[in-house]
């Protein structure tokens, strides 16, 4: 988006009004009104095509709950603001009354056909509220089309809390969709005025809100093709009942309720204890999400099996086994009770399902690594990747983009230039290890017709056979603490791209006191936790963000499992400050009595600290610097990987003073087995932070190897 001068300008049009914001007059050529007093609102009431548009924002209330005296959406757009309104025109309107009348909803296309007042609100508040977004408090938080991602969700979500979509087809570069299918007018769009932007729609925007299970069914009871394999194989073995999911309706409830309540008074003098924030917001939902990574049916016919056979089930199962699509440790059933999670089929298609909607743009994050400027987005440099623990059987499965590839791979594993001197960047790939891509970009990828799953088409079948096992196993698992918890993609919380307050600082529920937010997260009753969208900070964490609480904290998270029974070296890194507390860490598999994993960890430890053992880096003697980091080992400590810099791609990484990798503990970890992670506060002040940002698992064959020593990055 678009930040605009202040200086004077004025812009004519015919129809449509542009201008620049913060001009102090603007002159319309077909009403002549200054532009100071040009409201989306006043705008509207003043053009023809949005006639019935303007009678139902009068109607319309902000609040649902208080239909006596709440404001209208009228009102709000005739008010101070920052608002992006898709305006569907008269015409558009009546066609979606038509399109109701097609749906048996009203018998005649027409506001008296309704069967109720409050059912002829419901439809109102369908077309009003999708076609709003409010940008709250960011100044500039409004889209012109330049502005719209490509193929991909806005960031803000509209007054439904909903996230729209738009499309620019390549063979059409002046046409925009909305949601798929619903056009922006080519020559009515990017309309100013004083508190926002309007877009003229030609069809209302009406999101079906339609589950992953009802659209898989839909799609088999219409024999579509496309996924047809992969919905038969869910369907099969019986996910759709998990896939039906789309919010937690007793958290609404108590959000709605006020029973949630926002963490006020973190910071300053009185505060909680915070180094930074205000208010810690709550989030407004809890939802459930998914994603599928699917193999084509165009795949399983070049595989000779076809995608409409009776015996499709048995067939992918052979084809499994022949394949050795499973790895040898495996213990699993061929028989016909494929809902079973010990069948194979079962336990080969929920490797392709994560338990969170990722939307096109969060596959993997591209903020701060080595090389990488924000400020040229698509011009990618080092491998960046996600880690993520899959449905069903718990098993680890990567997300990877570098600028050497064309879009993001699966289980990915490249050679990379990755010396001490070296660039970090991808130089190669041995066939073996390529990996699946990705066709985000493919007409059949489904990234926006279910309200809780996205599905990507990708152009080579996936499994956690052998193979995939052993690459992860000679592999550094650095995966950031927010990657543990679903529900922060769900909710979009992870990584917003907005600097507001309620995005920066996301208030996590306590677990006790209020609700159970983060499933795989449990604090004691005494802990404020936060989490730091940190979206416009320059700090040196993996991806910028952290995870902070203060009180006498007490939490514990569980882990992502291992690919391999092995030794392993877990490590915590910190970004040391004054502001931290110290933590003793717990260490084990059973949650209820975990053993202590060595002294507590002084979060506010820097290299300045003599037990460190820390010299900065020399450029000319890589042998005094692999004394160095031989020293730190010996110590429980490493620096902080040479991968991440600060936003504007000055190198910083392994010279970084304050960042500090903490080897807590160094011992068999079994595949088979959870894990879990407990910090502890040691002090007795209620106002020293706990923090985290990122976690690696890293095999003995790489912390500990003679002949490749483990690499800076």
């Amino acid at each position: 988006m678009k930040r605009l001068c202040n200086t004077l300008k004025l812009c004519f049009a015919t129809v449509s009004i542009y201008c620049l914001w913060n001009c102090s007059e603007y002159i319309d050529t077909s009403d002549r009104f200054p532009f100071s007093d040009v409201t989306i609102m006043s705008y509207l009431e003043n053009h023809e095509a949005y006639t019935t548009y303007v009678d139902i924002l009068k109607q319309v209330n902000i609040n649902e709950r208080n239909e006596e005296n709440s404001t209208k959406v009228g009102q709000l757009l005739s008010a101070r603001g920052v608002y992006t309104v898709f305006a569907p025109t008269n015409e558009a309107i009546q066609q979606y009354l038509e399109q109701l009348v097609e749906e048996g909803l009203i018998p005649e296309p027409s506001w008296d056909a309704f069967p109720s007042k409050h059912k002829a609100d419901s439809i109102r508040r369908v077309i009003v509220f999708n076609s709003i977004i409010d940008g709250g408090d960011e100044a500039n938080a409004f889209y012109y089309t330049s502005d719209f991602p490509a193929n991909d969700e806005f960031v803000l979500a509209n007054l439904f809390d909903k996230k729209l979509s738009s499309k620019k087809p390549e063979k059409a570069p002046d046409s925009i969709y909305i949601n798929g299918d619903c056009p922006v007018n080519t020559t009515e769009r990017d309309i100013l005025a004083t508190n926002g932007i309007i877009h003229q729609m030609e069809k209302v925007i009406a999101p079906k809100d339609i589950t992953a299970a009802k659209y898989i069914l839909q799609y088999l009871e219409e024999q579509k093709e496309g996924f047809r394999t992969c919905f038969r194989i869910i369907q099969a073995c019986g996910l759709l009942d998990t896939l039906s999911k789309e919010r937690d309706e007793v958290y609404e409830t108590l959000y709605q309720l006020g029973k949630i309540p926002n963490l006020e008074h973190m910071s300053g003098e009185g505060g909680l204890g915070f180094a930074e924030g205000s208010t810690g917001y709550a989030p407004r939902h809890r939802l459930y999400g998914f994603t599928i990574f699917a193999e084509t049916d165009e795949f399983w016919e070049s595989q000779g099996i076809d995608p409409n056979s009776p015996d499709l089930l048995k067939e992918v199962t052979q084809w499994i086994l022949d394949n050795k699509q499973y790895s040898m440790d495996d213990q699993f059933v061929t028989d016909d009770n494929y809902d079973s999670e010990d069948h194979l089929l079962y336990q080969w298609i929920t490797y392709h399902m994560l338990p969170m909607r990722i939307p096109k743009g969060k596959l993997v994050f591209h903020i701060n690594e080595y090389g990488y400027n924000l400020s040229k987005p698509y011009s990618y440099s080092i491998p960046v990747y996600e880690f993520y623990t899959t449905m069903g059987k718990r098993r680890l499965f990567k997300l990877t983009e570098s600028g050497a590839t064309d879009g993001v791979y699966i289980n990915r594993f490249p050679i990379t230039d990755n010396g001490r001197q070296g660039t970090g960047n991808e130089i190669g790939c041995d066939p073996d290890k390529v990996g699946s891509r990705i066709d985000s970009e493919s007409p059949i990828a489904i990234l926006s017709d279910m309200v809780n799953c996205n599905i990507y088409p990708i152009n080579a079948p996936i499994s956690y056979n052998d193979a995939t096992r052993d690459n992860l196993h000679r592999s550094r698992i650095r995966f950031d603490g927010m990657s543990l918890f679903p529900e922060a993609m769900n909710n979009d919380i992870r990584l917003k791209k907005a600097t507001g307050e309620d995005a920066k600082h996301v208030y996590i529920p306590n677990t006790i006191r209020v609700y159970d937010y983060f499933k795989d997260m449990k604090q004691n009753e005494s802990t404020h936790f936060v989490y730091y969208n940190a979206w416009n900070d320059d700090w040196c964490n993996l991806n910028r963000d952290e995870m902070k609480a203060v009180g006498q904290w007490e939490i514990m998270v569980t882990l992502p499992p291992v690919p391999r029974y092995g030794t392993y070296e877990v490590r915590y890194k910190v970004l040391a400050n004054g502001n931290r507390g110290v933590a003793q860490i717990y260490f084990g598999t059973d949650p209820k009595h975990l053993p202590v994993a060595g002294i507590p960890l002084d979060l506010t430890m820097t290299c300045s600290d003599p037990k460190v053992g820390w010299a900065d880096d020399d450029p000319l003697d890589d042998d005094f610097n692999a004394e160095v980091d031989k020293r730190m080992r010996n110590n429980g400590y490493m620096k902080g990987p040479q991968s991440i810099n600060s936003a504007d791609g000055t190198e910083r990484g392994v010279n970084d003073r304050e960042n500090i990798r903490h080897i807590f503990v160094r011992q068999p970890m079994d595949p088979n087995q959870t894990y879990y992670l407990k910090l502890k506060s040691v002090l007795d002040s209620d106002r020293k932070e706990f923090y985290m940002d990122f976690i690696e698992f890293c095999p003995k064959e790489i912390y500990d190897n003679p002949e490749s020593p483990e690499d800076i990055w």
